[in-house]
This record gives structure tokens, C-alpha cells and sequence, in this order.
């Protein structure tokens, strides 16, 4: 696993998700997301994971979340390189085929969700409708 891809004109490579159950949404993290991922898992409590989700709001609808927090009951467990993501079933339908990549511009910094379920997304990348 290359975690210091240093170009930023060639597409990043990602990572495919390992479900812990079938029906399970699939994920892909570029290296750039997976590197800022592991970073911030540094700074989790110990048994914590990173929750991914949905959750009403934001100007287009729907908002992504992107957390520290325990497993729960009936969680998907993903696992994506050496980050477990959490994923409520009910958020699945929304997350399914998700890429996370990291924006490094002046005016596109953090986290990109590139979601081919939205049928719109908002003008900052962050929210979204179906």
C-alpha cells in the first residue's frame, strides 16, 4: 500500500473496502484519505473507530459524517488498509460506492465526498440529495 503518493496530476490510487458482512456498502479511500484518516486515528480513544454516515441537514439535504466512535450493534465494520469504518445499515443505501479522496487547493481543502448516488450535491462538496 503506497501511502505517500507525492503527485497530485495523476488520479490517486484507492483503497477497496473489506466488508465484515454481506450487503455491506462499498468504500474507496484515496491514499491522501487514508493517510489523514490514520493521522486522526491517532488521537481516538482506545476501541473507537471512524463512524461514516448521513444525517438530515446542510444546504442540499443530506450531510456526510466523519467521526470518532464506538461500534454499535449491527454496524457494518469496514475495513479499509489498517482504518475500520463504522456504518449504521440505514446510512448503507446512501454510502454505497463512495469515494473519499483529500482536496489540497486554496478553496477545496479536507475531505471530498464523491457519491455516484447523489443526484445533486451543494456548491461546497459536503451535503447532498438523491
Amino acid at each position: 500500500m503506497n501511502l505517500n503518493n507525492s503527485s497530485t496530476s495523476e488520479r490517486p490510487s484507492t483503497h477497496r473496502a473489506v466488508d465484515s458482512a454481506e450487503h455491506a456498502p462499498s468504500i474507496r479511500l484515496s491514499d491522501r484519505a487514508l493517510q489523514e484518516l490514520l493521522r486522526l486515528s491517532n488521537h481516538y480513544s482506545v476501541g473507537q473507530v471512524t463512524r461514516l454516515g448521513v444525517k438530515g441537514g446542510g444546504c442540499a439535504g443530506l450531510s456526510y459524517l466523519l467521526e470518532a466512535g464506538s461500534p454499535q450493534e449491527g454496524d457494518y465494520l469496514i475495513r479499509v488498509g489498517s482504518i475500520t469504518l463504522a456504518i449504521e445499515p440505514s446510512h448503507a443505501l446512501y454510502l454505497d460506492g463512495l469515494q473519499l479522496d483529500i482536496g489540497e487547493g486554496l478553496n477545496n481543502r479536507g475531505f471530498i465526498f464523491e457519491n455516484p448516488n447523489a443526484g445533486s450535491t451543494c456548491g461546497c462538496g459536503t451535503s447532498f440529495s438523491l
